[in-house]
């Protein structure tokens, strides 16, 4: 194929921009309607033209794919993208999940429409560019540039603490990325270049950095990669974050913008400082176990269901860090495959919750219960995404934490076996939400007057639906495209410390 792709679907979000912005001025009920319908057909088309990459992928090769690259500031730095088995899902879940935060926003946002759907759009775009860009430089923009439309989507549209929790959310992940910006700063002066391929290379050959400086560089990396996935301790910001976002941006928060962190790791982390990524993993490990407990006896104490969500999720990318930090292939399957299966279940969960909220307006747990006598479809579809967030067998949720287990135990059964205590805890926290929720005698009135599912919001379960039972039943096409991928990270990981060895012993 030799038309751009990669940018074709990068940019195309920002065609939608461009629509809204020229064409639509007025401010009535019509022009509403017209700012949505732009934002949904810009989105579908987006993920149409995304599964063109699927398509013509091949998944024999390791090599970066798609590849675009043209000149930019110069002197090393370029507009360079492309894709490989591990980036290609990560951008067709940003695709998959941006229609169904338009059609979730749909009657829940009625104010500054305008704005917000331009917002989403241009983060749609910046989120697309994160996992093509083959450029530290180009990364770190996409990277970077993401923060000011969540900001503005909390900090405009969230709830009554919103300006806390955006402000919380901002200054923890800007902490982290002027960090890593010192460390792509002193990656450059070291290579002349900030072509990615091009420093996974000097680093195989072990022509980047010795070992004492990759642990101050890898240091500097994690900083920004720990924040956002989030890591034990530096989590907090999440639950807040979470809270008081709209139910869109939940969605998108947990559904996207935390797998940055953990492809950050396997992008930059692993490839570029092996002997530092070797060195850290019992600290990576260690506070991927404080993650996966702590927070999940947390979860259990949560009164809000949004709250309890969040850190779950916090627990779930816990069982991510392990696995990429394995350095076995079922580890790193695991771990993406993880992550592409909680950007599903989680951005589902948040969705359901989003449901009762807009009938109900209350996210506390205690004021509801019995909702499986007046909401049986609500509550079938609210049990399937518990079940595959607690990993039973035949959702999504089970392929990626077995494989996650499987790559632990090759390593350490200390961490596997602690791990585990983390799906027993989940089981708990998830069915004590679910039974306080869905089970029960229906009592009050408010509840007795609440109404299932509408079309609308049946079509925004559908789709994650079968993508749930399909990840569960069938992942062979999943792990057959990541699989020359993570093979070759393995053995270029494996390389590296041979050459960083042999290096050391002249």
């Amino acid at each position: 194929m030799t038309w751009p792709l990669l940018s074709t679907v990068t940019f195309l979000p920002l065609v939608g921009v461009l629509f809204i912005l020229l064409f639509i001025r007025e401010d009535s009920e019509l022009a509403k309607r017209n700012i949505r319908m732009v934002a949904l057909w810009t989105t579908i088309i987006t993920f149409a033209v995304s599964l063109l990459i699927w398509k013509d992928f091949d998944p024999r090769t390791a090599d970066f794919q798609f590849v675009e690259r043209g000149e930019w500031i110069g002197a090393g730095i370029a507009y360079h993208m492309g894709v490989d088995g591990i980036s290609m899902f990560f951008v067709l879940l940003t695709t998959f999940l941006m229609p169904i935060c338009i059609l979730a926003s749909w009657d829940a946002i009625e104010t500054r429409v305008k704005e917000y759907m331009i917002a989403f759009l241009a983060m749609e775009t910046l989120m697309i560019g994160v996992f093509c860009a083959l450029d530290v430089v180009l990364f770190y923009l996409f990277f970077e540039a993401g923060l000011i439309p969540m900001f503005l989507i909390i900090g405009v549209w969230g709830g009554q603490r919103r300006i806390y929790a955006t402000f919380k959310f901002f200054l923890y992940t800007l902490l982290g990325s002027v960090l890593m910006l010192l460390a792509i700063l002193a990656l450059y002066l070291k290579a002349g270049t900030t072509d990615i391929p091009t420093l996974i290379q000097l680093a195989g050959e072990g022509k980047l950095y010795a070992a004492d400086v990759q642990k101050w560089l890898w240091l500097a990396f994690f900083a920004s990669f720990a924040v956002k996935v989030p890591m034990w301790p530096v989590h907090t910001w999440l639950p807040d974050a979470h809270v008081e976002a709209p139910t869109a941006g939940s969605v998108i928060l947990a559904g996207v913008l935390l797998k940055m962190g953990g492809y950050g790791f396997l992008r930059f982390s692993i490839p570029m400082f092996p002997e530092a990524s070797a060195y850290f993993t019992p600290l990576v490990f260690a506070l991927s176990v404080v993650a996966v407990i702590y927070t999940s006896l947390v979860a259990l104490m949560q009164e809000d269901m949004k709250k309890l969500i969040a850190y779950s999720s916090v627990a779930h990318m816990g069982f991510v860090t392990i696995g990429i930090f394995t350095f076995t292939a079922a580890g790193l399957q695991g771990g993406i495959l993880q992550m592409l299966s909680h950007g599903i279940v989680s951005g589902a969960l948040f969705l359901c919750v989003g449901v009762v909220y807009d009938r109900l307006h209350t996210r506390e747990i205690a004021r509801y219960g019995g909702l499986v006598k007046n909401m049986p479809k609500y509550a079938f579809v609210f049990m399937v995404f518990t079940m595959a967030t607690i990993g039973l067998p035949g959702t999504s949720g089970f392929v990626g934490e077995f494989l996650i287990l499987l790559g632990a135990f090759k390593v350490s059964t200390w961490v596997a076996a602690l791990a585990c205590t983390g799906i027993i805890l989940g089981a708990a926290y998830s069915l004590w939400l679910y039974r306080r929720v869905v089970f029960g005698t229906l009592t009050r009135d408010e509840l007795k007057k609440m109404v299932d599912l509408s079309p609308r919001e049946i079509a925004i379960f559908a789709p994650l639906l079968l993508v749930v039972f399909w990840m569960g039943v069938w992942p062979d096409p999943f792990l057959k495209v990541m699989q020359v991928s993570v093979d070759n990270l393995i053995e270029q990981h494996l390389a590296a410390l041979e050459t960083a060895k042999k290096l050391a012993g002249m």
